[in-house]
């Protein structure tokens, strides 16, 4: 009877221990790789001599490195590259600066939107999964 009850308390406290290591509150989506994925949608770029180019259904590429983004676009569009970003509540991260010009970008699971602008370039997207 002893071996029995050792026995349900080991599984018990096993269950247990399992069950607060995976549930943890802290574990926020914007600190994972959610966002890494290709986004379609409308995509633009225009250089500093004021070349442009569009494509509505283009798309890009999240990639994460480290703690930095690279967004690979498709069109021949050159890609931005070790984009930092914090977290803007729940599940989503924003890089908003206006120091070095314009620069904007929201992205979250299902969306991703993008007006950067930087050296006389500028990029925008506004994308799905």
């Amino acid at each position: 009877m002893k071996k029995n009850l050792s026995i349900v308390t080991l599984i018990c406290l096993f269950v247990v221990a399992i069950s607060s290591i995976s549930c943890s509150e802290k574990d926020d989506p914007a600190d994972n790789d959610l966002f890494v994925g290709t986004y379609k949608g409308n995509i633009t770029y225009v250089d500093n001599n004021g070349g442009k180019k569009t494509a509505d259904n283009g798309s890009v590429t999240v990639i994460k490195v480290g703690g930095d983004y690279y967004f690979r676009f498709s069109d021949e569009i050159p890609d931005l590259k070790g984009v930092s970003f914090k977290k803007d509540g729940d599940h989503m991260l924003v890089n908003l600066d206006f120091k070095d010009g314009l620069q904007v970008i929201r992205i979250n699971a299902s969306s991703l939107f993008i007006q950067y602008s930087k050296d006389g370039k500028t990029w925008t997207a506004n994308a799905k999964r």
